[in-house]
């Protein structure tokens, strides 16, 4: 896949609401926003709410939707319906143990919002495991696959990368997030070995969890042009 077909580039870990505003100028076509409160970059409802309010102008002005995607780990059903309700989220990333089953709990809930489940991958073998909780079960119960880097303590924004050449032969059924250590100086090199949907970057982005560094923002956009 070239660069020039990449159908999404999502920036997570979104916190100020500034920076969330000049990254969708910048190109981006979906925010992510973190639902952990364990995690440094952590967002509460209301702060979401003041982004995703603010971006209605902006798709006006450059003429597109930018998804907000809301990433939650292992948090019960209520919690994820009240935070999508009040902060207008368009998606929904799971990036923790969820079942299928707990994924078509969800999905029965929130039909009309997009589905993301992530994965930690560590080789080749996590991607045709039969495994009851491994990524092909939950081919047929979610839109969007997102695949991350493994970490045992951490479950995202590392900052380390995939095994890129255990994906070269990945084509799922559903479309696909390439996330893990990303950054403007190496996305291009990862984009001509494998053929995502889209791509996920925070920590590649950051001067500090939380704080996107948007002169790296932008230097990304120009890697993928």
């Amino acid at each position: 896949m070239s660069v020039l077909t990449l159908q999404r580039v999502k920036i997570c870990g979104i916190t100020h609401p500034d920076q969330g505003i000049a990254i969708a100028r910048c190109g981006a076509t979906a925010l992510g926003f973190i639902c952990v409160p364990s995690s440094p970059r952590f967002i509460t409802v209301d702060r979401i709410a003041d982004i995703t309010t603010a971006l209605h102008p902006i798709e006006l002005e450059v003429q597109r939707s930018i998804d907000r995607i809301g990433v939650f780990a292992n948090a019960d059903l209520e919690t994820i319906i009240a935070t999508v309700t009040a902060s207008h989220l368009t998606g929904v990333q799971l990036h923790g143990t969820e079942t299928p089953d707990d994924c078509q709990r969800l999905r029965a809930a929130l039909p009309e919002l997009e589905l993301i489940k992530a994965f930690r991958i560590r080789d080749r073998a996590d991607l045709t495991s039969s495994a009851p909780t491994a990524l092909p079960a939950y081919t047929k119960v979610v839109d969007t696959l997102l695949l991350d880097a493994y970490h045992p303590d951490q479950l995202g924004g590392t900052g380390q990368t995939l095994d890129w050449a255990s994906l070269e032969a990945f084509t799922p059924e559903r479309p696909w997030f390439l996330a893990g250590g990303l950054t403007p100086d190496n996305v291009s090199d990862a984009l001509t070995r494998l053929h995502p949907t889209g791509i996920d970057l925070s920590s590649g982005v950051e001067r500090s969890p939380g704080d996107k560094d948007l002169h790296r923002v932008a230097q990304l956009f120009q890697a993928l042009r």
